[in-house]
């Protein structure tokens, strides 16, 4: 498979539909920080975006996924404020297990979403313990079972280092080296 993510930036392309997060979320958060800024919440990472209308730097616990020297984190909960955010900046500060990188967000498309749901992500999460209920507790479970259905809603951004090459985004689609 050898498909090139790009930007989505041309109006064609069906967004996600905005969402919220379920309110668990927003009082888990404080805490969600203070364990992956110390290395020990399993597949997250903490992301730092600037906020798309007030400028103000935003930092949230996200779901990560790396795999082969890729990155992706996944909208799990849908369109929510940090994705809006983060495709607006382009660009953003990840930090996983104590180590911060400035990084350039490629959005997928539906498609390449959907592909990366059924060739990385799901087994992915079956290597991942209890990872399978997790998505499950966080009403994901489409990720794995319908991955064609969860793409139309769930946003996902591969990440590229912002200092490793000349400026250009490129992002390979899931399953292309």
């Amino acid at each position: 498979m050898n498909m090139q993510a790009q930007p989505i930036r041309d109006g064609k392309d069906r967004r996600p539909v905005s969402a919220r997060a379920p309110r668990f979320v927003s009082l888990f958060n404080p805490l969600g920080r203070r364990l992956a800024a110390a290395g020990l919440m399993g597949p997250n990472a903490l992301l730092t975006v600037r906020g798309r209308t007030s400028g103000v730097l935003r930092t949230t616990p996200v779901a990560f996924v790396e795999v082969d020297g890729r990155r992706w984190i996944i909208a799990t909960f849908g369109d929510v404020n940090w994705a809006r955010n983060l495709r607006a900046a382009g660009e953003a500060t990840v930090t996983v297990k104590r180590r911060t990188e400035r990084v350039r967000a490629i959005e997928l498309s539906p498609e390449d979403r959907a592909r990366f749901f059924r060739e990385v992500v799901g087994p992915y999460v079956k290597k991942v313990p209890l990872g399978g209920l997790i998505l499950g507790m966080l009403g994901a479970r489409d990720i794995i079972t319908d991955p064609d259905a969860a793409a139309q809603g769930r946003p996902v951004f591969e990440l590229q280092s912002a200092a490793s090459d000349d400026g250009r985004a490129r992002a390979a689609a899931p399953g292309s080296r």
